[in-house]
């Protein structure tokens, strides 16, 4: 008799595999979560012990020596890895989208990178300019000199960088439309990378300038991009998921520090119902409340998840075009326009479980050495990621004119102003 397993007992069962593999090292990696946020202690070791757990190489396949766990097994694994520390999950976020981004290589740069974030290696992110650079353009450079590659520019959210072995750099051509990405080894020469993100939350990510000044780069490690491609629309709602994930973590680490605060207090006040606070029927509403939020906003991160792993399977069964590039099919819309949807609500969940936690305590709740401001300042910096009332907007033109969504691919100065009225 053969028993045929469903889809979603797989997932089940994959995660708990995963989840057992990784929970101690998610409990260690909380336990100094919050004396990390307070005196600004840059989780280099809790990093080095991921990696060295091969926590990077999650979405490798499992022939290329990876664990080839599925988008929603992921995206469980990282909002476990948030509920421990946001900042360690957020600054995974760009390796892997660049691993995302391997599925749609051939073989030979698959065979390349897989075996590099299989050994423990990781990739940051370098894609977005500070200002002085027009929507759709990039005043980082690429040029042709000597038979090589030689890339100059200065780059801002690097979030990651500073903790990875490469780099993905976003670039244009010298004298080519379009633009490229090069991947550059971190320690290379003429690669400056500062920790100078001044953000009130995600602290600890890394996200702040990274220059290059006349490094070179080798013609392999040159990837090319085509804007609204299957690669391209997977690779935005991938990088949207991952701070959703994120989020639904910091609702989880909210919820857990109202049960666990109350539980202990024994301090009162008059003005209640004079039982300790672990009684109070207002503050168990309160606490059910922060709950309830961190339950929707996991639980709408993974049917997100859900949409992405349908997409991939349609996406990549596609046959290429002339460029070499795979269409965008109906599934990969889909996909996009559900993490738009989640990219809305989650947020407001998140922080709104952060903020209320606060209602479950008096004012010693506010000392900071207790850190508990964190949750708050981290979901709003997490949240202000890709303007959430620009993909309400897109979702209301999808559902009225059936305009397919769009994912964030660029960011820029506007060419023009909008014409008075």
């Amino acid at each position: 008799m053969t028993i045929t397993l469903k889809a979603s007992e797989i997932v089940a069962a994959d995660y708990a595999t995963q989840h057992a593999r990784f929970a101690d090292l998610f409990s260690r990696i909380a336990d100094g979560s919050r004396l990390r946020d307070l005196e600004r202690i840059l989780p280099f070791e809790q990093v080095a012990w991921l990696d060295e757990a091969g926590f990077g190489a999650l979405r490798v396949p499992v022939e290329s020596g990876g664990a080839g766990v599925s988008v929603e097994t992921f995206a469980r694994l990282l909002i476990d890895l948030a509920a421990a520390d946001s900042n360690v999950a957020h600054l995974y976020r760009s390796h892997f989208g660049f691993v995302e981004s391997l599925q749609w290589q051939d073989e030979a740069i698959r065979r390349r990178w897989y075996e590099r974030v299989a050994a423990g290696k990781t990739v940051g992110n370098a894609s977005t300019e500070l200002g002085g650079n027009a929507l759709g353009h990039l005043n980082t450079v690429l040029a042709h000199e000597d038979g090589t590659w030689v890339l100059n520019g200065e780059k801002f959210y690097t979030t990651g960088t500073i903790f990875s072995d490469y780099t993905r750099v976003s670039a244009a051509l010298e004298g080519k439309p379009g633009r490229v990405f090069a991947l550059v080894d971190t320690k290379a020469a003429g690669v400056e990378i500062s920790d100078d993100w001044d953000g009130f939350g995600q602290r600890l990510t890394g996200t702040g300038t990274t220059r290059f000044d006349d490094v070179r780069v080798e013609a392999v490690d040159l990837f090319g991009r085509e804007a609204g491609g299957a690669e391209a629309t997977h690779e935005a709602a991938f990088f949207q998921l991952v701070l959703l994930g994120v989020l639904a973590g910091i609702a989880r680490a909210a919820r857990n520090d109202a049960a666990q605060s109350v539980a202990k207090r024994a301090r009162t006040f008059n003005t209640g119902s004079g039982l300790p606070f672990r009684d109070d029927p207002l503050i168990q509403e309160t606490v059910g409340r922060i709950a309830t939020k961190a339950f929707t906003a996991e639980a709408t991160v993974l049917a997100a998840a859900r949409t992405l792993d349908t997409a991939l399977q349609t996406g990549l069964a596609q046959e290429p075009d002339e460029s070499g590039h795979r269409p965008t099919t109906t599934e990969g819309h889909l996909a996009e326009l559900a993490v738009e949807q989640a990219q809305v609500s989650v947020p407001e969940l998140a922080i709104g479980a952060a903020q209320q936690l606060f209602e479950t305590g008096g004012a010693s709740a506010t000392s900071t050495s207790k850190g508990l401001d964190r949750h708050w300042r981290n979901a709003q910096t997490v949240a202000t990621h890709n303007p959430i009332a620009f993909r309400a907007r897109s979702i209301g033109d999808y559902f009225i004119n059936g305009t397919l969504p769009e994912g964030l691919n660029a960011i820029g100065n506007a060419t023009a102003a909008p014409a008075a009225t």
